[in-house]
C-alpha cells in the first residue's frame, strides 16, 4: 500500500506520509529553538502549514480508497 501513501517527485523518489511526518518533525524542533530569529520562525511556521496540509491530503486520499474497497466488499 505504499503508493497510496506519497506521490512521485522529482528525482523518482516518493514523498510519504512518513517522510513529510519527519520534515514537520524537524521544523517543529526548529520552532521550539528559542534562538531561532522571528522571521525565521514565520517561514518555519509556514513550511509546517504547508506539511500539515500535504499530510492531510495524503491521509484522505488513504481513507477514501479504504472506504471504496470496503464498500466493493459488501457487494
Amino acid at each position: 500500500m505504499e503508493g497510496t501513501t506519497g506521490d512521485k517527485r522529482p528525482g523518482g523518489r516518493k514523498n510519504t506520509v512518513e517522510a513529510s511526518l519527519k520534515k514537520l518533525e524537524a521544523v517543529l524542533e526548529k520552532l521550539e529553538d528559542r534562538g531561532t530569529p522571528l522571521e525565521r520562525s514565520f517561514s518555519l511556521y509556514a513550511q509546517g502549514m504547508e506539511l500539515v496540509k500535504d499530510i492531510n491530503a495524503k491521509i484522505d486520499k488513504v481513507e477514501k480508497q479504504m472506504l471504496i474497497l470496503e464498500g466493493e466488499g459488501h457487494e
